[in-house]
This record gives structure tokens, C-alpha cells and sequence, in this order.
């Protein structure tokens, strides 16, 4: 069975290389679909053995299914570009592909595992973070959503053991500035999705963000992590926060 792996891509210089190079031995077809990179994105993709085509931003979900219509495998892996397999997931892959057997399923999760830079985020409720990434396919699109979209399958999904790295983030003050843009993206998803204004109250503003840090700093073991699982769980917890006062905005502008 043949793999194509699909990516979206902008401004991805950083890691791009990396991705394609863990994937090569894999994979039949790498198909980056860049969205108007103005660093080394495309150039180090071609370099890489990637096929590059320009897409305009459509949104997430719509991005990362135009790119999935892009695939001529028999099976489809749609990575960020920011997404490194590990040699243990590949061979995993490996052997999938060539087992009749995995078509009993018609996606597979992969655990995921986070990175602050070169530093992994073992604790706190952001590992295993498992995705839903290698589909059949065919089989599944992402669901259309501002923020967090997902591949949906109607049937049965499987998961993989081995993992693949999360270079999202430099440094913290990346992350909690992405943690500023979701909090925005997530209340607006609220409002179109008719979500009860309840979650808007004040005090769920109070109390729902010191329960969000008691769970990830000590329920999910975010004090393992150190001084680095301290500063995630806060930035988390006001992520929350924010995501509550923005949505409480934005059911006043469609008032």
C-alpha cells in the first residue's frame, strides 16, 4: 500500500527540513502546500523531495483538506509543518503498510509529544495528545472549525504506539502568544456553534481557570516538569480565562 503525506505550510523554515527528512523513507509522495511563505519554506521543501503548490490561506480546516485532496496514496498522513516522526513511528508505519490487516481500520491516532524549543513537555495534560493523522484515503476530512480541527471518520480508528515531536513553539513567549490567538479563534468557534451563554458568566471567569491550573500543575503532573510546567500551566489557565472573556464579547456583538 502506498503513503502520501500532505502538509500546510508558512514560513516553516525552521522545521520543514526535519519533517520531510523523517518521513522520506516512507513515504511514496510528499506534497507541501504553502500558503505564502516569504523565508526558505518552499526551496528547502523542493531541496527535501517535496512537491510544493501555492494555495491563499483558506482557514485550517479547509487548508489541511485541500491539501488531502492533493494525495493519490492508498493511505494519506497529514502532518503540520512543524511535526517530526520519530524512527520508531516510522517503522511502525512501515509495517502497516504492508499489513492486510490495517485496513480493519480506517485512521490511526499517533501520540504526540510537545517541545519548548529543544525541551520536552512530558507532564501537565499535553502528552500523549494523540491525533488522528494517517487516515485511509478518502475515509475522513477535517471537521470545518476556526481553531483545533480535527480529521472526523465515520467507522473504526486505531492507534499507534510510537510517537512523533512537536517543534510548535521557540520559547514560552510563543506559546502563550499562540495561547492569545486560540483564546480569540475558540470564543468566536463558541458563538457559531450557538454555545450557552452560560460559559460567558463571570464567575465561571474566576473559577474555571484556578480548577484548569490545579488540574494540569498537580492532577496531571505539571510540578514534574519544574519551573517550565509552572509557567504552562498559568499561561494555560489564563488562556481559559481569556477564552471566557472573549466569548462573553462576542455574544455582546451579536446581541
Amino acid at each position: 500500500m502506498t503513503l502520501s503525506v500532505v502538509i500546510i505550510a508558512q514560513d516553516e523554515e525552521r522545521t520543514i527540513g526535519r519533517v520531510l527528512d523523517a518521513v522520506k523513507p516512507i513515504a511514496d509522495e510528499m506534497i507541501l502546500v504553502d500558503s505564502g511563505s516569504s523565508d526558505g519554506t518552499r526551496e528547502i521543501a523542493t531541496e527535501h523531495g517535496a512537491h510544493v503548490t501555492h494555495q491563499d490561506w483558506l482557514g485550517y480546516a479547509a487548508q489541511k483538506n485541500f491539501a488531502l485532496g492533493l494525495a493519490k496514496g492508498d493511505w494519506v498522513l497529514s502532518l503540520d509543518a512543524d511535526e517530526v516522526l520519530t524512527p520508531e513511528l516510522v517503522e511502525e508505519i512501515a509495517a502497516l503498510l504492508k499489513d492486510a490487516s490495517a485496513k480493519d481500520f480506517l485512521g490511526y491516532r499517533i501520540p504526540r509529544a510537545l517541545y519548548i524549543g529543544d525541551v520536552r513537555v512530558a507532564h501537565g495534560g499535553f502528552y500523549p495528545d494523540a491525533q488522528l493523522r494517517l487516515i485511509q484515503k478518502g475515509a475522513g476530512l477535517f471537521n470545518d472549525r476556526l481553531v483545533h480541527e480535527a480529521i472526523h471518520i465515520d467507522g473504526p480508528v486505531g492507534m499507534l504506539r510510537a510517537e512523533m515531536h512537536h517543534y510548535a513553539y521557540k520559547n514560552v513567549q510563543q506559546f502563550e502568544d499562540a495561547m492569545e490567538k486560540y483564546a480569540r479563534l475558540s470564543a468566536r468557534e463558541f458563538v457559531l456553534q450557538g454555545r450557552s451563554g452560560w460559559r460567558a458568566h463571570p464567575v465561571n471567569e474566576i473559577f474555571h481557570p484556578i480548577w484548569t491550573f490545579f488540574y494540569r500543575y498537580l492532577l496531571r503532573g505539571g510540578c514534574l516538569d519544574g519551573a517550565l510546567g509552572f509557567k504552562l500551566a498559568t499561561i494555560y489557565s489564563d488562556y481559559v480565562r481569556r477564552k471566557i472573556r472573549y466569548f462573553r464579547e462576542e455574544l455582546r456583538t451579536v446581541a
